[in-house]
């Protein structure tokens, strides 16, 4: 096995799970605690680096330096707005696909049915003192979720709420998958996809392909009840579009969760559309993930990739080239 050099400083409970995960075999060097002259051998001599962003942990000149690397491994599931561009060609690069996607799944679940049994609209009605007892709410027995984006987070949200929904409709790239769903196809099909869904759960990464592929037309191909809930990049949905439907159709819910303008991404947070004026939308600030002690677990998933890549075997969740857009 080669030396894996972790580019951000994962704190005392992380180095742990690195050690844990990784065994003797493998020499591990923190790049945050190394003097100046002594980066360069160690990205030089790395096999795999572990980051967060390496936008920010590496260097402009370190960037060259990987080139006999094996892996370039991200403890994060989207790594969109990172500018591997700078990466030389051939630098193999792993998401951390599923990494957080149980209490991401947790998170889908809570939307869904906060928006089926009008949670927010009848406790903000509440407020009004308006006592709407006999208005009805809705069930997901009965309902089909649909996923767009099949990998961990969706298999997760499936495996969660398919005792609740009646059917699971499923895209991915492959239109394949070994987690049994009632429907699967690949985006081509997307149509039918949106036409089937009560749910409609967004969780596929931000390409090329994926950026404004929910716009005015699909949400037209909707059910007028029906819910989107959005995990994954405010991107993938066209803003204005989102919102001008909302508007039109009153009995359709966006639950977002993922934004268009976000501080770890941009800098800031902001929205160009006035969504919480709306009491069809249902909102938390891009924290599905934030669940106490699960950013060891997520790492250890990572760690578990190096380890793959170190003893020579093909690392899981690489990216295609669609996928290194920043």
């Amino acid at each position: 096995m080669d030396l894996l050099v972790v580019s951000y400083e994962p704190g005392a409970a992380g180095r742990d799970v690195v050690a844990n995960g990784l065994g003797d075999a493998t020499e591990v060097v923190y790049l945050a605690e190394l003097a100046p002259a002594d980066r360069r051998p160690a990205l030089e001599s790395a096999g795999v680096v572990l980051a967060r962003n390496s936008a920010t942990e590496l260097q402009v000149d370190e960037w060259p330096l990987l080139s006999g690397l094996r892996l370039l491994q991200f403890v994060t599931a989207g790594i969109d707005f990172i500018p591997l561009g700078q990466l030389p060609a051939g630098v193999a690069v792993a998401v951390n696909g599923g990494g957080y996607a149980e209490p991401m799944a947790e998170h889908a679940l809570a939307m869904a049915l906060a928006a089926a049994k009008r949670l927010f609209i009848e406790h903000d009605n509440l407020t009004r003192t308006e006592f709407n007892q006999f208005t009805d709410n809705r069930m997901l027995a009965g309902m089909t979720l649909g996923i767009l984006g099949f990998g961990g987070i969706g298999v997760a949200t499936a495996r969660l709420m398919r005792p609740l929904v009646s059917a699971v409709h499923a895209i991915n790239r492959r239109g394949a998958s070994d987690e049994p769903v009632d429907w699967i196809a690949t985006p081509d099909d997307l149509e039918a996809l949106l036409a089937a869904s009560d749910l409609l759960l967004i969780t596929t990464s931000l390409t090329r392909a994926t950026r404004g592929m929910i716009g005015a037309a699909e949400l037209a191909a909707m059910k007028p009840d029906a819910v989107l809930i959005n995990l994954a990049r405010g991107e993938i949905v066209d803003e204005i579009a989102l919102y001008q439907h909302l508007v039109a159709n009153p009995g359709f819910t966006a639950c977002i969760d993922a934004w268009w303008v976000e501080p770890v991404r941009h800098g800031e947070f902001r929205m160009d559309q006035p969504f919480m004026t709306l009491a069809n939308v249902i909102a938390s600030p891009h924290n599905s993930a934030s669940v106490g002690g699960w950013r060891e677990i997520a790492l250890a998933r990572a760690v578990a990739n190096c380890r793959r890549a170190l003893g020579g075997e093909t690392p899981h969740h690489l990216i295609g080239d669609d996928e290194r857009i920043a």
